[in-house]
């Protein structure tokens, strides 16, 4: 799998840990994130990763900054993203089960590497469950388009 992975000043040891676990696995990763301390903008980082997601230039993505709050904001504006904040492994499942999530966010402020890569892995493990699901991120993309997005 392609993976996109990004992140803010606050979460660089946690993303390099991370894409270090998710290539040991196998996955390709791609670093669309800081990898300095310096401060930065973590909606830049973001829209890069959700940009990447949208044009299927990679399979999914994944997100972190101090909370995970304020890089999932920036990469829900993008249309056609559903990136959702996940402290344990059970919302990364459910997210990806119930409103198949194409990025997952997290804090590094937050959630440790051990949680982290629980996360990671409940997301990718899980597929789409369909179904009466479908309507609903249907619905989402219509309030997208309502609202401006292509």
């Amino acid at each position: 799998m392609k993976i996109a992975i990004g992140n803010d000043h606050a979460a660089v040891e946690l993303k390099n840990e991370i894409k270090a676990y998710l290539e040991e696995k196998g996955h390709e990763v791609v670093n669309f994130g800081t990898d300095t301390h310096d401060s930065c903008n973590y909606a830049e980082y973001g829209e890069k990763v959700a940009d990447a997601v949208a044009a299927h230039e990679v399979d999914c993505g994944v997100l972190i900054c101090g909370t995970g709050v304020g890089i999932s904001l920036a990469a829900n504006k993008v249309p056609g993203i559903r990136a959702a904040v996940c402290s344990e492994p059970v919302t990364a499942k459910l997210v990806k089960q119930h409103n198949n999530a194409n990025i997952i966010c997290f804090g590094a402020r937050i959630v440790g590497g051990e949680v982290a890569k629980a996360i990671v892995d409940a997301y990718l493990e899980t597929e789409f469950e369909g179904g009466r699901h479908e309507q609903r991120i249907a619905y989402i993309h219509d309030i997208e388009k309502k609202h401006g997005a292509h």
